[in-house]
């Protein structure tokens, strides 16, 4: 269960004001369709956490202990002060054509996501716990509390949000996760 509200909570918070927070933004305000839009964000985020995840746990295999802790503590720290730069779409997405809404979104989304902060996070949580299941179905609830909001909302909540304090908040949670599992404490 630690694995899954550690997951869902790093990654909700990390991702507010994420580009593919923008990105899911873009396709609400373009396409107008939600519901395909929710679930291309749903399965397009399972299959990169899956395997974000997977690499967290063949990284988890393949170091010691001690090694482990240090990639580990130094992993978050770096997600840390990546959660401080603020995200920018470098361009929109393709008209949906053939391919429809939920195609569009679940290949953006999945493209757009690899190598991602949250990705990075996914593979560094499942490296922390042995818990592969539990930490995909924590990010992925993660991804999905951030950005279906932003489906259903659109643009009008999106001025309102506080994103440097959120980036802030996102960044002092990894680097606590981070300095944590440098100093050896157990607290995940």
């Amino acid at each position: 269960m630690e694995a899954f509200l550690v997951s869902t909570l790093a990654v909700a918070v990390g991702e507010i004001g994420d580009k593919t927070q923008l990105l899911a933004l873009v396709l609400a305000a373009r396409f107008r369709r939600p519901v395909p839009i929710a679930l291309g964000i749903l399965f397009a985020t399972l299959a990169n956490h899956t395997l974000a995840a997977l690499a967290g746990e063949w990284i988890r295999a393949a170091l010691g202990p001690d090694q482990l802790r240090w990639a580990i503590g130094v992993s978050f720290l770096a997600v840390a002060l990546w959660a401080l730069k603020p995200d920018k779409m470098e361009k929109e997405p393709a008209t949906a054509g053939r391919l429809g809404v939920f195609m569009v979104t679940l290949v953006a989304f999945f493209l757009v996501e690899i190598g991602d902060k949250t990705q990075v996070a996914t593979v560094v949580l499942a490296a922390r716990f042995n818990e592969l299941a539990a930490v995909v179905a924590g990010t992925t609830l993660g991804m999905l509390i951030a950005n279906v909001p932003v489906v259903y909302l659109g643009g009008a909540a999106a001025p309102r949000i506080p994103f440097r304090f959120v980036r802030g908040v996102a960044a002092a949670i990894f680097a606590a996760l981070g300095l944590a599992s440098l100093l050896g404490f157990e607290i995940l």
